[in-house]
């Protein structure tokens, strides 16, 4: 029943044929005509439930309010994230206005500072607002970026770019603002005494609050198999309950208040730690379990993961879209079936407390596998010894971390004694990270498609089954098709039951279009990506981070450099990008050209075309139709102002067009006479441009994006141009302010982020 009930939540909203087979199915398993007329029943209920509830979170006006300006009240629902490039980010609920009472990602440079002294993007200074904090907000509502993607799911339906965030100095009241003041006594407890990275990293070993660790610590728990030390899921969980049994046993409660304690405390650490899908099933798995116990009665764990995945579908039918719940469940249905064959061989040849933690990450590892291929397209290697060396110091610390937070909330200097134990525990696991991540294999790369990684799975399951059976324990051998279920078919239903549905089972959709519009300092550099075809319009100057950037973007070679025209703000680097990224092919509007950057294409050996008018370039499955300069007679002499001669595109893929106007004005583009497109790539870094708002009359651009530098000396861009740009386009960008500006499309919806 629950099975049919999880089914059924998990099909909401999907093809009627396809509930109705999932009914069919799971009532023919069924043994006897009743259980599977209930279990039919389940499945028509459970996608029934799910469509209500996606009606419910999906009601509201918000995402029709798209270009609008708004001047609101909003709660902030999570801890405010600082992103190497452009603004800082958090999920909040609107108070008042439109939308009032909806959710939205809340995106802003301006996020009030800890440090008042520190500018208001400064990344690595806390926001001093937290969760719980109501905020004031003016800003224009946006379309969910890439970036912010992962917020769909948790249903916030649209973004809102501030110009300003001022503290109220008010909270949200009620059970979760009490929440709030013991999740904010605990944070301080948890930093008591302890440096600044330590604290970063008991916090999120504790409360899984990581905003604050750095990118390359989070990168090391990624590459060594420790992130999920990070992610408070099932380990928090059983160590909390240890340790609330082992305490209460000491003050002699009975085993019944005992029990009992250790649920409510459950019930309480769930929404202190945010709430998430893998802490979600944890605690609906560690209440069902004590309350087994309280009753008497065997606990099912399989019930009990079925209870968890069915209460957390309930709640927001989305979830499973999110890696972590699918990582989540994935990871404990592997360890139901596989860790006691597994601990069972290993006990043959280790200690039992080195082979039960070898078996449980084992189990895991080879569960979320698959997922993991899925999703981050890598796989860890080192999660084996990582873990091994971790295990010893992560319960003390989670104990000694849960004893601070329970004594920073009488004083935070009372939680100093227990943080200082944590101390060298938590370096040594930050080391064991760093370590074990820098091994030269401990990531694998894997690029597959879904149906080639599940196929993986089901054989890796077989070869570790007939790997245990043949050299576990000889009494203990474990059924083949028990283990090779519990590792691969239990995780490849998790993977086409969710991630598959998302993907699909034919050939995966084309890769989404994306463009960045790289923060190179005062020049143009624009990365235009599509279904592996890779293309640079422009460089930057020659001193310009333009190889960093690229090698950021995850850049090897490139299929086409594009040179504008004959300025080193445009050209400069194009020798060293040359050189670095082997490009097949370059289009050389300033072919004809006196300049250091020209003279050097001479001595190259990749193919070289000067475009002309009426061209159409196509790269793969993008098309560039080439609208200025004109094609040149014989014996024409390259003379005047090059930005007038400037190469001018019309890149059209994805069911969108994007005008690449590197530096020539209204002037030229007027006379030229182009449809309205998607985008617009601003002109001259966002110069005085006196035709500008007739331009964007006839252009109608959804999305406009400045490249310009920082601390140029020009005053770009001019401030009648952002005047023209406001007062016409929707969504207006600009690197000096934002770093990389990078865009999405997809079937003709454009999403930045």
């Amino acid at each position: 029943m629950l099975a049919a009930l999880v089914a059924g939540l998990l099909l909401g909203r999907a093809n009627a044929l396809a509930v109705l087979v999932a009914a069919f199915v799971l009532a023919t398993l069924a043994s006897r005509p009743w259980p599977a007329a209930l279990a039919a029943a389940a499945v028509l209920g459970g996608a029934t439930c799910a469509d209500v509830r996606l009606a419910a979170l999906d009601a509201g006006v918000l995402a029709d309010l798209h270009g609008r300006s708004v001047q609101t009240r909003a709660v902030v629902l999570e801890p405010v994230r600082d992103r190497l490039r452009g603004p800082s980010v958090a999920r909040v609920r609107l108070i008042d206005g439109p939308g009032a009472g909806e959710q939205a990602v809340l995106r802003s440079r301006a996020w009030p500072r800890a440090n008042t002294s520190a500018p208001g993007g400064a990344v690595g200074v806390p926001s001093s607002v937290a969760v719980g904090d109501i905020v004031a907000v003016q800003g224009r509502v946006a379309p969910l970026g890439f970036a912010d993607a992962y917020q769909r799911p948790r249903n916030a339906h649209a973004a809102i770019d501030a110009a300003r965030i001022s503290a109220t100095g008010d909270r949200r009241g009620g059970l979760a603002g009490a929440l709030d003041s013991v999740r904010r006594r605990a944070d301080a407890g948890l930093e008591a005494g302890l440096d600044a990275p330590e604290g970063a990293l008991l916090r999120g070993m504790v409360l899984g609050e990581d905003e604050r660790l750095s990118e390359q610590v989070k990168d090391d728990f990624q590459a060594s198999g420790l992130a999920h030390i990070l992610a408070v899921s099932g380990q928090n969980v059983i160590l909390l309950a240890a340790l609330v049994l082992a305490a209460g046993a000491l003050f002699g409660l009975p085993i019944r208040a005992r029990l009992l304690v250790a649920a409510a405390l459950i019930a309480l650490y769930v929404p202190l730690t945010g709430a998430g899908p893998s802490i979600q099933r944890a605690g609906v798995m560690g209440i069902a379990g004590l309350v087994a116990a309280l009753a008497g009665r065997p606990s099912q764990r399989w019930y009990a993961l079925l209870l968890a995945a069915a209460t957390t579908l309930a709640l927001n039918p989305r979830a499973p879209e999110e890696p972590g719940w699918q990582l989540s469940f994935a990871a404990v249905a592997a360890l139901l079936a596989g860790a006691k064959p597994l601990r069972d061989a290993f006990a043959h040849r280790m200690p039992g407390p080195v082979a039960d933690v070898a078996a449980i990450t084992t189990a895991a590892t080879l569960g979320t596998a698959p997922l993991m291929a899925l999703h981050f397209e890598q796989v860890s290697l080192a999660a084996l010894p990582a873990n091994l060396l971790a295990a010893p110091a992560i319960a003390p610390v989670m104990w000694l971390g849960v004893l601070a937070s329970t004594a920073a909330q009488v004083a935070p200097a009372l939680a100093a004694p227990f943080t200082a134990l944590t101390a060298p525990l938590l370096v040594y696991i930050q080391r064991v990270a760093q370590y074990t991540a820098d091994t030269p294999v401990s990531v694998v790369d894997v690029k597959a498609h879904p149906l080639t990684i599940l196929a993986a799975s089901v054989l890796l399951a077989t070869a570790v089954t007939v790997a245990v059976r043949r050299y576990g324990h000889p009494r203990r051998r474990p059924r083949p098709l028990r283990t090779t279920l519990a590792l691969g078919l239990t995780t490849a239903t998790v993977v086409a039951a969710t991630a598959a549905a998302q993907r699909g089972l034919a050939p995966p959709p084309p890769s989404v279009l994306r463009i960045s519009f790289l923060d190179i300092g005062q020049g143009d550099a624009t990365l235009i990506e599509l279904d592996g075809t890779t293309v640079l319009v422009d460089t930057g100057k020659p001193e310009s981070p333009i190889l960093e950037r690229l090698r950021q973007a995850g850049v090897d070679q490139l299929d086409a450099l594009m040179l504008t025209h004959a300025e080193n703000d445009h050209e400069g680097a194009a020798p060293a990008v040359i050189a670095e990224h082997r490009p097949r092919l370059i289009v050389d509007g300033a072919a004809g050209w006196e300049s250091p950057v020209q003279r050097a294409l001479a001595a190259t050996r990749a193919r070289i075309h000067a475009p002309a008018q009426g061209e159409t370039i196509t790269l793969g499955r993008l098309t560039f139709h080439v609208l200025w300069p004109p094609r040149r007679a014989p014996g024409w002499r390259a003379a005047g102002n090059p930005n007038d001669q400037a190469l001018v595109m019309r890149l059209e893929a994805e069911q969108i067009s994007v005008l690449l106007t590197a530096d020539a004005e209204s002037h030229v583009l007027l006379p030229l006479r182009p449809e309205p497109v998607d985008v617009l790539k601003v002109s001259h870094h966002g110069s005085a441009d006196p035709g500008l708002p007739r331009l964007l009359t006839q252009l109608k651009p959804a999305f406009a994006a400045i490249e310009v530098g920082k601390e140029n000396t020009y005053g770009h861009p001019a401030p009648s141009t952002l005047e023209a740009l406001n007062a016409a386009v929707p969504t207006v960008t600009r690197t000096d302010e934002q770093g990389t500006v990078v865009i999405h499309a997809d079937d003709g919806r454009v999403t930045y982020g």
